[in-house]
């Protein structure tokens, strides 16, 4: 009984982690890495955990839209990490700022920290095409001024004393997530990959984000908390594919054979718009795939000392494998976090 109160005091102890969106790719990465930290974590999601949940997580049931549920699943969190978006880029104009509002309230309630995945929908083609945190935000898309909101109100909110971190990545990809245009456009999950569709018109770069380094440079970033300003942004490079085929070489050494590489054809997508909502939204996006837009890193290295960064090839093997897009799982050698030049892209 001694053993089990001391056990009980112990854990208590260690700092709690709140997840908003624990059921995406970004909330579900960084579980990972703030378990292996040492945090507790508790996940608030709208469904039962799925079957491959994170060991050592405490899951909740509540809705990002419900303002009771979000403070309640935050009662004595010292961190909330918002990772929750709609679906499907659907219903942004009636949801994203409710839940973000929300997650600011409970913060506020708790006394925590937030931590938020920002993204590059927040500029305009003044700031293309290298960005830096402090680059001016005209966005000329509905979601980029959605965007640019959320961030006014997180600053909002850390004028009040709540402190926010913000990185701002480019597009996701990365095991067990699959609300991404690496699985849902460049090839087909539970498929093997005879051939690649390609968003990128030719020559155009394109900034993808590991999710393992997504999460691994947050927990950096968090283990020197104290050295944060109350209201910081950093950027990461992550994969700059400077001519829209670098993931295409990296997916054909993965699979050991050439594939046929098929442009998208934006034409065709343009023409369903109308008829089928998920396409009015991915049409929004359609300049990101057609000029070169690059996030400067400058300013993560200088506080880190270097980005923590998967070799291309062990992160394209690991999330095609991920996908069952391999003939056979095979354990990618070099999945360790680069942190030199090594392990640059």
């Amino acid at each position: 009984m001694i053993y089990e109160i001391h056990a009980n005091t112990a854990e208590n102890n260690r700092p709690l982690a709140l997840i908003v969106g624990a059921n995406g790719g970004v909330g579900s990465h960084v579980s990972k890495m703030l378990l292996q930290r040492g945090w507790r974590v508790r996940a608030m999601t709208r469904r039962s955990a799925p079957v491959d949940a994170v060991d050592g997580v405490e899951r909740v049931i509540g809705d990002a839209m419900n303002r009771e549920d979000v403070v309640k699943a935050a009662k004595g969190a010292g961190l909330i990490v918002h990772a929750v978006n709609p679906p499907g880029y659907r219903n942004w104009d009636s949801q994203v700022l409710p839940m973000l509002d929300n997650t600011i309230a409970a913060a506020e309630a708790c006394g925590a920290r937030i931590v938020f995945p920002g993204s590059i929908y927040n500029f305009g083609p003044d700031a293309f095409p290298l960005l830096t945190e402090d680059s001016p935000q005209k966005p000329f898309t509905r979601k980029g001024g959605l965007r640019v909101e959320m961030e006014r109100r997180l600053k909002m909110a850390s004028m009040r004393g709540v402190p926010v971190l913000i990185v701002r990545t480019g597009d996701f990809f990365g095991p067990e997530a699959k609300n991404n245009w690496f699985s849902q456009m460049l090839v087909r999950p539970g498929k093997p990959v005879r051939s690649v569709q390609n968003p990128a018109v030719p020559n155009a770069g394109h900034q993808w984000a590991y999710l393992p380094d997504v999460a691994e440079i947050i927990g950096r970033l968090l283990d020197r908390s104290d050295e944060l300003q109350t209201f910081a942004v950093y950027h990461m490079e992550g994969v700059w594919d400077f001519d829209g085929l670098q993931l295409v070489g990296a997916i054909e050494r993965a699979v050991g054979h050439p594939v046929k590489m098929r442009r998208l054809s934006w034409l065709a997508v343009g023409l369903a718009a109308p008829f089928v909502p998920l396409f009015r939204e991915v049409m929004e996006m359609k300049y990101l795939w057609q000029m070169p837009i690059r996030m400067s890193n400058r300013k993560l290295v200088e506080f880190l000392g270097a980005e923590p960064r998967t070799p291309i090839n062990a992160a394209v093997s690991e999330t095609l494998a991920s996908l069952g897009c391999l003939a056979e799982v095979q354990q990618p050698a070099g999945l360790h976090h680069a942190t030199d030049a090594g392990g640059r892209v």
